[in-house]
């Protein structure tokens, strides 16, 4: 596994102002058809997903990263239906808000803010951890509504790192527990396509990432944002197999089960 970039405060106000201004820009043109197709979500259609992802940004604003305080989540239901009942100029206008106000709010957070304690959705870690799990939601749902959509975005810039980076601390976890690797075997995945890395696990006892691995086992080739998609179960990995999307190489039998059992979250 290459090494882990290590993201800076600046690093993540980069990645939510492209967020947001992506957020804030596909809002003001949406129609109301636009916001009832389906999305890659099987509960949400258009509406729902921006409902959904800028209402949890909606509630953060006015959180301070926190060991024994979490974000007030009970406040996004409110959220949800406020913008359910809006039309697609007003729902623009009240996206827009939002990003505003969440952008004013990380800004004014020293850039030491990213080492602080905090509450995460995977336990108390640090407000980085938080802030990487935030880009990379955001991300992702930014395609749940661009591939239906029929809609290519950007995936070369540091929110792509980001969220890339999220899914690549699950790489051990993936290889153990989804695809099964056997004990004494080792797999590559190859990112390539706009953010390139390589991530590297070596089952002995049990799946761990490590740094590298000389002659692997299998090696297995994808873009950023299928192996992102396919790692959140959203896309059909038969269907980027056969668009040549994700391939390997080596031990052809774990390439192919690697290649359909990348989905660790949905």
């Amino acid at each position: 596994m290459t090494a882990s970039p290590a993201f800076s405060h600046a690093d993540y106000l980069v990645a939510h102002e492209a967020l947001f201004g992506h957020y804030n820009s596909l809002c003001g043109r949406l129609t109301s058809e636009d916001l009832s197709v389906q999305s890659l979500c099987p509960d949400w259609d258009v509406r729902g997903v921006v409902s959904h992802a800028i209402g949890v940004e909606f509630v953060l604003t006015g959180w301070e990263p926190s060991t024994d305080s979490p974000p007030p989540f009970e406040r996004v239901p409110g959220f949800t239906a406020e913008l359910a009942e809006l039309s697609p100029e007003a729902l623009a206008s009240r996206v827009g808000e939002v990003t505003a106000s969440r952008l004013a709010r990380l800004r004014a957070f020293d850039a030491s803010v990213v080492d602080s304690p905090s509450i995460t959705p995977t336990g108390v870690k640090t407000y980085a951890d938080f802030l990487r799990i935030r880009v990379f939601d955001m991300w992702v749902h930014a395609r749940d509504i661009a591939i239906p959509m029929g809609e290519q975005l950007d995936a070369r810039d540091v929110a792509a790192q980001i969220a890339l980076a999220e899914v690549g601390g699950a790489v051990g976890y993936i290889v153990g527990k989804k695809i099964g690797l056997p004990d004494g075997k080792s797999i590559v995945f190859r990112v390539t396509g706009g953010v390139e890395r390589d991530f590297s696990v070596v089952v002995d006892g049990r799946a761990a990432a490590v740094e590298s691995v000389e002659s692997p086992d299998v090696e297995v080739t994808a873009d950023v944002e299928t192996f992102v998609m396919l790692a959140c179960g959203r896309i059909d990995p038969q269907a980027q197999i056969d668009a040549g999307a994700i391939r390997w190489a080596g031990d052809d039998e774990w390439g192919e089960r690697a290649a359909r059992n990348l989905a660790y979250t949905m």
